[in-house]
């Protein structure tokens, strides 16, 4: 009997040191739980905070690139007009030095029949005065 009581009070004895201890075991596990539950539900916002920032970054860089690629085009587009205002700006210099040329040539040519004209008075005088010259010897 004694035995009997003592295997009694054993039982007894371990299932109140046994049954905090299951207990206590319980909410570790259920607060380990929630722990993970928190820390996988802080991972998911990280990733979504990641995510939206790499998203904002993205069109930041094309926002940049479409504006470069207008500047590029506009500078383009204004070199193309100061290079079509230097080529007619050339052809009107080239212009006015072939007139030029052409006015002078036909000054020169003018001054040359003059010349020519001058020089054949001249010489019908001289003519003239060597014909009076002869008559009067």
């Amino acid at each position: 009997m004694k035995r009997a009581i003592l295997s009694v009070l054993t039982v007894a004895a371990t299932a109140v040191i046994v049954t905090p201890a299951v207990q206590a075991f319980e909410p570790t596990v259920s607060l380990q739980a929630r722990r993970l539950e928190q820390l996988d539900t802080q991972s998911k916002a990280v990733t979504n905070i990641q995510t939206e920032r790499l998203n904002h970054l993205d069109t930041q860089t094309k926002a940049v690139t479409n504006i470069q690629s207008t500047r590029l085009d506009f500078l383009n587009n204004q070199t193309k007009a100061v290079e079509d205002i230097q080529a007619e700006r050339l052809f009107h210099l080239d212009t006015q030095t072939k007139a030029v040329s052409n006015i002078h040539a036909t000054r020169l040519e003018f001054l040359s029949n003059q010349t020519k004209a001058v020089e054949d008075v001249q010489a019908a005088r001289l003519d003239a005065l060597d014909a009076r010259t002869k008559a009067a010897q």
